[in-house]
């Protein structure tokens, strides 16, 4: 089976990345292609029908995605539900730049955009979108952002991609991908509404320059 190709540029130059390999080294370190525009697709809308079988009354179900990728996660799985089901769930939005609990270190903040969830809350399910699950420390914000408007009968997390290294006893309920890094790895998430570039995950791995060992001296020299 032939495998999905796109095209991806460095700063030095472009090469073909095919899912799954590390075929490109430049500027931006060493890129590896994760998923392409239809293993995206696919892996969202796989998580709709998950979320479909463990919400039973979906009229009253929340999708509230972070900003600014889970926002766009959301509205799609959001648009799966009502295709699959006929039923259209409340979309919302969840800030958590104010929650964060690293603000005082931050040197800059991102753009605050402001959190949209309904105010009958109480009582109601509702699935917290990500793109990237990391240390867990922006779903915690989130849940804390959450309480500040009520409290949801149960959240879930939902997330593209769960790259592991969590600091904070969380884990996601629905994953579309786990994908194996290095600490010091990147995972790059670009979608088209927001990018203009079609929707990928790039695995980004800083080349780190060690210094080269003089060779021992020889007891002859």
């Amino acid at each position: 089976m032939t495998r999905p190709e796109s095209h991806k540029t460095t700063s030095q130059f472009t090469q073909t990345v095919v899912e799954g390999e590390l075929t490109v080294q430049g500027g931006q370190g060493e890129l590896s292609l994760v998923m392409e525009a239809d293993s995206i697709r696919k892996a969202i809308r796989r998580i709709a029908h998950e979320i479909i079988e463990q919400n039973q009354d979906l009229s009253r179900l929340v999708i509230a995605g972070i900003p600014t990728r889970g926002k766009i996660i959301a509205s799609r799985i959001a648009a799966h539900i009502a295709e699959i089901e006929g039923i259209s769930p409340t979309i919302g939005i969840v800030d958590v730049s104010m929650h964060r609990d690293d603000l005082a270190t931050r040197i800059s903040l991102s753009a605050l955009e402001p959190t949209e969830l309904p105010m009958d809350l109480d009582g109601r399910p509702l699935v917290l979108i990500d793109d990237v699950l990391y240390t867990g420390r922006s779903c915690r914000a989130a849940m804390d952002a959450i309480a500040s408007f009520g409290r949801p009968s149960r959240i879930q997390l939902a997330v593209l991609v769960d790259r592991g290294h969590r600091e904070l006893p969380i884990r996601a309920d629905f994953v579309g991908k786990n994908v194996p890094t290095a600490f010091d790895d990147r995972i790059r998430v670009r979608f088209e509404e927001t990018d203009n570039v079609p929707d990928s995950v790039t695995l980004v791995h800083e080349m780190v320059d060690h210094p080269v060992k003089p060779a021992p001296s020889s007891p002859h020299s």
